[in-house]
């Protein structure tokens, strides 16, 4: 029997299909600083919910985010039903004083694909994709987009999708 491959939709971005869940989330912070996207997804909901304003770089960049965000998110969703089953467990270690766990709690901090789960729990996958939309066509344009509540909560999910998302590559990498 052969095992299903799930596409991430990655190709146009990273330049391969082929990628496993925490290996697309290695490419992607291989692409992508950590603090520079959540930057640029802060700035992108600014120029969003305010009128006259939008993002006045490079519009490519802007839909090179907005792509390998929703393959990311795409991942999170793998690997948030997954880790139910037992696959991507991460240890649990104890909590470092210089350790910077951006917008996670201690225990989202020890177990990050909680924060996977409980973001798919709240918002759908179309609601992810809708949100990373929505932003990215009202962040370059001078409208505004009128549903403000409706794309808060997302924006506060992916940020923490993105913090554990670079915890469990950063505890990929060092094998803890």
């Amino acid at each position: 029997m052969k095992k299903k491959k799930t596409d991430f939709e990655a190709g146009f971005w990273s330049g391969t299909r082929n990628h496993s869940a925490v290996g697309l989330l290695e490419t992607f912070f291989q692409f992508n600083d950590l603090a520079e996207v959540k930057q640029n997804l802060s700035l992108m909901m600014q120029c969003s919910v305010q009128r006259k304003a939008r993002i006045r770089k490079d519009p490519a960049g802007i839909f090179h985010l907005h792509q390998s965000l929703r393959s990311l998110v795409r991942a999170a969703r793998l690997i948030g039903k997954k880790a139910k089953k037992g696959r991507y467990s991460v240890l649990s270690q104890t909590l470092s004083p210089k350790a910077v766990t951006g917008s996670l709690s201690a225990e989202e901090y020890h177990n990050p694909a909680k924060v996977f789960r409980h973001a798919f729990k709240t918002c759908t996958l179309q609601e992810y994709n809708d949100f990373l939309s929505t932003v990215a066509y009202f962040s370059l344009s001078d409208l505004r987009c009128e549903d403000e509540a409706g794309i808060i909560t997302p924006y506060l999910h992916l940020t923490k999708i993105l913090d554990a998302a670079w915890l469990i590559v950063e505890r990929t990498a060092t094998g803890k």
